[in-house]
């Protein structure tokens, strides 16, 4: 690898090779002023919050015209292409699962699909056949596949697609057995699944938005619904809701047996209320299992009236319980799996067989997994993984076999089938990306020091070459909220980085769940800076322990982390070359207005709280703390997209139009809008290389490297 600097490009670059201020288009402005308990709160931007307007539609045609030709000015954008295509082309499967009509199915993609492919087969080893290809579902490939839900029966399959990245859900139905269509087709779902009971299943669902404001609008009174097959939406009864919340999430469940269904009910703490009705008996009344919002709750499966139950009730690092559906009391409940004396955050349980379950734990932020006893007690083994990464189960009550995948930084998902008697795992696939040793690479985990005192775990990854002598390009990746763990996983886009001398660090920072709902809280509300001095205190040690500079010093992260990415900027915009705020939330003082963003309100606090909240909030919201005195910041790339209606693109549109009008240096400060996208689920293989050609066009571009191996 070798430096690199760009000379003689007229239109956006100076002969000499640096770079001159961009004319950035002058962006819809109003003089919008509001009080928040008696602060003054400039909105200068307000009117890019309506996103199909006529002003703020031709804005963003003419931020895409520059942050387009300034990327096509970078002369290895093409090459950096080519090769995150070849890094992409690789055969990658998804764990077999066996379902109720006795058929194992799993997900594929060839390495060429825009969306992988559900097969399913009679037996292992037998020959597959296509099931449900969604890459037929649309020419771009903008339609995702996002849950499949088998009834009881095995007769019928619902599944559910989003359109454009869209959190909006569609419900379809199949004839299992012909792969047939069947009439039956919701709209207007939400965060919901397809919860079978009978010739027909449960749903959850909003009325209809209105026209033009599908994307923006606030979403309220999330109901849940029993459709019947063959009859139309119209006709669907709602089974739960709740007129006096209409900020409450509703989510319904069955047990395997269809004996009892489940309500969860979320959105205004950091866990779900959990309500149970008995199914056997016409005109049985609700009953309240665990009350509040306050702590996590997710039925595993009722066995002969007993319910398991993953809860954080009575462990701060989640247990598994045993409740009795007669007697549900929480003083009658029994440990099954109890807290870890150890330290370890219970994250995932699953059935392997009738009388035994699986376990994964989080130790610093890596997974392990134990097998137990259904009736509880000690673990009777541990299931050994190579390295630090992070492990998925396909199992169940009624499994003959037990598959899980294990990957991390550099090592693709390989899937391994388990024999939980004689604990011996075999390797079932394996992947293989053609010029990609991962014995060329090293992962280490380290532990700072953040600015209270407080001991931060990180990891980091490099090419066994690379040494600490400070010339090394660093990709600093974090996120900090709503108890998100960040465990070890693979991303093949990531190659490209490390192989061009980069290296990438992940630090696992407050407001995330490695160490359980403490160290979630410590990130949260009026804690909420120790998230940005852990990003902060990560970034120094990178700096201080010799591997980078801050001239090769990339930071990146998306929706919260896109929030910590523009906090941080502010902050210490002398630490960073390079800043990537992806579906960013920008605007701390109005985030609850859009869509689900009042679900957030347990995390960050509301400005309507308290005069204490709201002065925290405006002291930290990116969009209101930018400087405009002649700081100079590092180079920014905004991203989003027209369909994100999770974080509305309004964030960043504001976030950006602030930039370019302040003083903070000739760096480039471009927003990038993708069309027919969301917040970045579903999202394309061809558009998220095409979005990752333009990150690293612009992070080495703006960190004067040329990246060798996209030559």
């Amino acid at each position: 690898m070798k430096p690199y600097k760009l000379c003689a490009m007229a239109l956006i670059f100076t002969a000499c090779g640096k770079q001159a201020p961009l004319e950035y288009p002058a962006a819809p402005a109003d003089s919008t002023v509001y009080e928040a308990f008696g602060m003054e709160v400039i909105d200068t931007y307000r009117p890019l919050e309506n996103d199909t307007a006529a002003q703020t539609l031709e804005w963003v045609k003419a931020e895409n015209k520059l942050t387009q030709d300034y990327l096509g000015n970078i002369p290895f954008r093409e090459n950096i292409r080519a090769r995150l295509k070849q890094l992409n082309n690789y055969k990658r499967s998804g764990l077999p699962s066996k379902e109720n009509d006795g058929k194992y199915y799993f997900y594929e993609n060839d390495g060429t699909r825009n969306q992988s492919v559900l097969y399913r087969m009679d037996s292992i080893g037998a020959i597959p056949e296509v099931f449900i290809d969604p890459n037929t579902l649309s020419d771009d490939g903008t339609v995702a596949l996002t849950g499949v839900y088998q009834s009881r029966d095995g007769k019928y399959t619902a599944y559910t697609v989003s359109r454009s990245g869209s959190d909006w859900t569609e419900i379809f139905v199949l004839d299992t057995a012909t792969g047939e269509l069947l009439p039956d087709h919701i709209e207007w779902a939400k965060f919901t699944g397809a919860a079978w009971n009978g010739d027909g299943f449960y749903y959850s669902a909003y009325d209809r938005p209105e026209a033009g404001k599908e994307f923006s609008n606030a979403n309220e009174y999330h109901r849940v619904y029993y459709h019947k097959l063959g009859t139309p939406q119209s006709d669907d009864k709602v089974v739960f809701e709740n007129r006096q919340q209409p900020l409450f999430f509703h989510t319904a469940a069955t047990s395997h047996d269809e004996s009892t269904l489940f309500v969860m009910v979320g959105g205004q703490g950091h866990g779900d209320e959990l309500l149970a009705l008995d199914l056997t008996k016409p005109g049985a009344k609700w009953k309240t299992i665990v009350e509040g919002q306050d702590y996590t709750v997710e039925p595993l499966d009722v066995v002969d009236g007993k319910l398991y139950l993953f809860t954080s009730l009575g462990a701060q690092r989640n247990r598994l319980v045993s409740v009795d559906l007669a007697n549900p009391a929480v003083e009658n409940w029994v440990d099954v799996i109890p807290e870890d004396p150890d330290g370890g955050v219970l994250t995932s349980v699953d059935f392997a067989g009738p009388d035994r379950l699986i376990a994964v734990f989080d130790r610093d932020a890596s997974n392990h997994a134990y097998l137990f006893p259904l009736e509880g007690g000690k673990a009777i083994s541990e299931i050994e993984f190579p390295t630090y990464g992070t492990a998925a189960f396909s199992a169940g009550r009624d499994a003959d076999q037990v598959f899980y995948s294990f990957s991390s930084f550099v090592y693709p998902s390989a899937i391994y089938s388990y024999d939980a008697a004689t604990n011996e795992s075999k390797l079932y696939k394996s992947t293989d990306i053609e010029g990609f040793n991962p014995d060329d690479y090293v992962t280490e985990q380290v532990f700072y020091t953040s600015a209270d005192g407080t001991k931060v775990p990180m990891f980091v990854v490099r090419h066994k070459d690379v040494k600490p002598d400070g010339s090394n390009p660093v990709y600093l990746y974090g996120y900090g909220g709503f108890g998100v763990t960040l465990n070890p996983g693979f991303n093949a886009n990531r190659l490209l980085w490390l192989e061009n001398g980069g290296i990438y660090a992940q630090a696992n920072l407050r407001g995330g769940s490695e160490y359980g709902e403490s160290w979630h809280e410590a990130g949260t509300k009026l804690n909420k800076l120790n998230v940005f001095n852990d990003f902060i205190a990560a970034a120094e040690y990178m700096v201080g322990e010799g591997w980078t500079k801050p001239e090769l010093l990339t930071i990146e992260g998306g929706s919260n982390g896109g929030l910590l990415v523009g906090a941080t900027v502010n902050m210490r915009p002398d630490l960073f070359r390079v800043a990537i705020p992806r579906v960013g939330v920008m605007d701390m003082m109005r985030y609850h207005l859009f869509t689900i963003g009042w679900n957030w309100a347990h995390d960050y606090g509301t400005a309507d709280d308290s005069e204490e909240m709201a002065s925290y909030l405006l002291g930290y919201s990116p969009i209101h703390n930018i400087k405009n005195d002649g700081t100079p910041y590092p180079a920014i790339l905004v991203t989003t997209a027209d369909h994100d209606d999770r974080v509305v693109p309004a964030h960043s549109f504001k976030y950006a139009a602030t930039l370019q009008a302040s003083d903070t240096g000739d760096a480039p400060k471009l927003i990038r809008i993708d069309s027919n996208a969301g917040h970045g689920a579903g999202k394309p293989v061809s558009k998220v290389i095409d979005e990752y050609t333009d990150i690293y066009s612009f992070i080495f571009q703006n960190i004067d490297r040329e990246p060798a191996s996209a030559k």
